[in-house]
């Protein structure tokens, strides 16, 4: 979507010939199957784990931080694979989406009117939003240490990415929408009246 953004802002006029179905297929493409070659690996190496003690997960879901506290043995080869993958699976979208953001605000604050500027920053906005909720914790649950992280923050963080991201998708993108607004304010108007009179 940030590449998306930056295409639609900064080469507007090129953006129906650089954003082709057969583009949009291929980025769509490339996101599935790489998710799916490290998904494989990290299923491979978590196979090999030996687990000798009890088999209750304290969390939400089978995650792999806290698979590898229950197991007993093959957690240092697994801690070293979740690192060494982590990094271009997390690293490289972020670094597409500040490259990307970088050059649209770049563009953005050339513009000449303050009402494009405006409209343009609020098309970005609610993504930004978005990604930067997401990414932050994914990346404090899976590559920063989680020494001095106690289990409890460890399960916060992975609900924030989990449920709270897309639950918050189209929220955040549907306040955008006119209609909702004016929907929203109609409910608020009569929420207040009610309070009022009562």
């Amino acid at each position: 979507m940030s590449y998306d953004r930056y295409v639609a802002i900064c080469n507007p006029l090129l953006y129906s010939s650089i954003m082709t179905k057969t583009c949009c297929v291929i980025l769509a493409a490339m996101c599935w199957v790489l998710s799916f070659f490290f998904s494989f690996i990290e299923t491979l190496f978590i196979s090999n784990l030996t687990f000798c003690g009890p088999n209750i997960i304290d969390h939400f879901f089978c995650d792999l931080v806290p698979l590898m506290k229950i197991a007993c043995s093959g957690v240092y080869t697994m801690e070293l694979v979740n690192y060494i993958l982590s990094f271009p699976l997390l690293l490289s979208p972020i670094t597409i989406i500040i490259i990307s953001y970088t050059n649209i605000i770049v563009t953005i604050l050339r513009f000449q009117s303050r009402i494009s500027r405006q409209k343009a920053f609020s098309t970005c906005s609610s993504h930004l939003i978005v990604v930067i909720i997401f990414y932050v914790t994914l990346l404090s649950v899976y590559i920063f240490p989680t020494g001095g992280q106690t289990l409890n923050t460890s399960k916060l963080l992975s609900l924030l990415y989990t449920v709270f991201t897309p639950f918050i998708n189209p929220i955040i993108y549907s306040l955008r929408n006119k209609e909702i607004k004016k929907s929203l304010q109609e409910i608020f108007n009569k929420y207040c009246i009610c309070c009022y009179i009562l």
